[in-house]
């Protein structure tokens, strides 16, 4: 893959799994530079549905005949080679996909989406976000900072963010903002103007062998960068990297940013920030926990260098709502409040139940039954490498629901399963609940959730699919009630 130029000059991308939140979201950018573009997805879902609106062919099915009708709809005369379309592929796609092979078979220049995202990057002062945990956040914040300061930025993220409806803008400005991952290795082929690290982690057993070969992958990023700004809240990132701008949340540390007097509410955070040991103001977050402060203060940092006053970085950051699938809050009936996150690591399982502990804790009253994690496992690798730290992960619950693993792909080669996973679990925690499938799940939180709960769905996998059905569920419920008391 990559081995010619990425040609923005006209010449047609088709994408192999454009549906992904990945794949999408550089599909949205050619698009809406007037490429032609068109993809194919084994399910449709709302993104293919938003990118046919747009102008993207999009294919039900992944087929080998997908090539040639895009070919053959563009250029009814003539399918030359020089029709051929650059094809782009994720990680996900294996090489004995039908469509894929099609590709190879016509000549087509093949891509891996990173090497369209770098090719991107090359064109802007782009700000490029990496990291093992908050990336989504962190990107989302500071593509937020900048587009509401007027500063028009385009926009490459991995989560959905209603200000720009969707995961992915095409601005007019100097900067583009991407979300910079490292799960394949692929980090390397980012060269931006800022680089950040919100903290290093192994995440992707099933890429790397150990954490050396990630802070590895990260420093060739960090060579990459023009300027470089990390978290040394993160001993990885304080100890091995020698950072251009630093933040953290410990006053002693000395970063060029800091957060202090933390104040957690049940609808917003409160926190002091410092710049180089002056102190700039307040900042007031719709976001709740530790991380999202230290999150935020990377787009402080960026918001900073970028030329902006601290009153408008504060004024645009309190009004931010955060990314969907980031303790996003999808309803509360019946006195039941259902929250969805994308947490899949033993670390960010702690942080966004500790989130929820807070803010459980601010929200007490005499019927604030408790915290009920349901938790779906994602890939077989990931769930061995860290099954001991996913069984002490749960401490901040009152119950552990716990479904069988997303494969997200992998084969179960690991030994591993939804119920080796809950009887760790139960090691640690007094109660915890295993349930096989996502209809299992449904029916099991229907019998048990009680009025006071927050629910915290856990998990990159398609666990929060079950969400909307215990919504209407627990609205009808709370409706009877209602009907019952009039």
């Amino acid at each position: 893959m990559g081995n010619v130029a990425v040609d923005f000059g006209g010449k047609p991308f088709h994408f192999i799994g454009i549906g992904g939140i990945g794949m999408s979201a550089i599909a949205h950018i050619l698009v809406e530079q007037q490429l032609p573009v068109s993809g194919s997805d084994l399910k449709l879902n709302h993104i293919t549905q938003r990118l046919s609106h747009q102008g993207v062919r999009v294919f039900m099915q992944q087929d080998a005949s997908n090539l040639s009708t895009f070919v053959a709809e563009r250029s009814p005369v003539s399918s030359g080679h020089s029709s051929l379309p650059q094809v782009v592929c994720s990680t996900a796609i294996d090489p004995s996909n039908v469509e894929y092979r099609a590709a190879i078979e016509l000549g087509c220049p093949i891509f891996h989406r990173s090497d369209v995202l770098a090719a991107l990057i090359q064109q802007y002062s782009s700000i490029a976000v990496g990291g093992t945990h908050g990336k989504t956040t962190t990107s989302s914040l500071i593509a937020y900072l900048l587009l509401k300061s007027g500063l028009d930025p385009t926009i490459v993220v991995g989560g959905e963010v209603d200000a720009w409806d969707g995961n992915a803008r095409l601005g007019q400005g100097e900067y583009l903002v991407a979300e910079a991952d490292e799960s394949d290795g692929s980090l390397i082929k980012f060269s931006p103007h800022i680089g950040i690290v919100t903290n290093i982690e192994l995440d992707h057993p099933d890429h790397y062998e150990s954490l050396d070969d990630v802070i590895e992958i990260f420093k060739t990023f960090q060579h990459q960068s023009d300027v470089f700004i990390g978290s040394v809240d993160c001993p990885t990132v304080r100890d091995e990297f020698d950072l251009d701008i630093s933040y953290s949340l410990d006053a002693t540390t000395q970063a060029d940013y800091i957060a202090t007097d933390l104040v957690f509410h049940a609808d917003h955070t409160n926190a002091t920030i410092y710049e180089k040991g002056e102190r700039l103001g307040t900042l007031t977050l719709r976001l709740l926990g530790q991380h999202n402060v230290s999150n935020a203060l990377a787009a402080v940092a960026v918001g900073r260098y970028a030329g902006l006053s601290f009153e408008t970085i504060a004024s645009v950051l309190a009004t931010f709502d955060g990314a969907h699938r980031r303790f996003e809050h999808r309803g509360c009936y019946d006195n039941i409040t259902f929250l969805d996150d994308y947490a899949h690591h033993p670390s960010e399982i702690k942080a966004t139940l500790s989130a929820a502990q807070m803010q459980a804790s601010v929200l007490q009253t005499g019927d604030r039954k408790r915290i009920v994690a349901v938790f779906q496992p994602h890939r077989y690798s990931r769930t061995a490498s860290f099954l001991e730290d996913f069984a002490q992960s749960f401490q901040a619950a009152d119950l552990v629901v716990i479904s069988d693993i997303y494969s997200a792909g992998e084969q179960d080669n690991y030994g591993v399963s939804g119920p080796v996973v809950a009887e760790a679990i139960a090691q640690h925690h007094p109660k915890v609940v295993y349930q096989e499938t996502l209809d299992n799940v449904n029916v099991y939180l229907k019998k048990i959730l009680q009025p006071g709960d927050l629910v915290l769905f856990l998990g990159a996998g398609n666990l929060n699919k079950v969400i909307p059905d215990l919504l209407d569920f627990y609205r009808q419920k709370q409706d009877q009630v209602l009907q019952s008391s009039i």
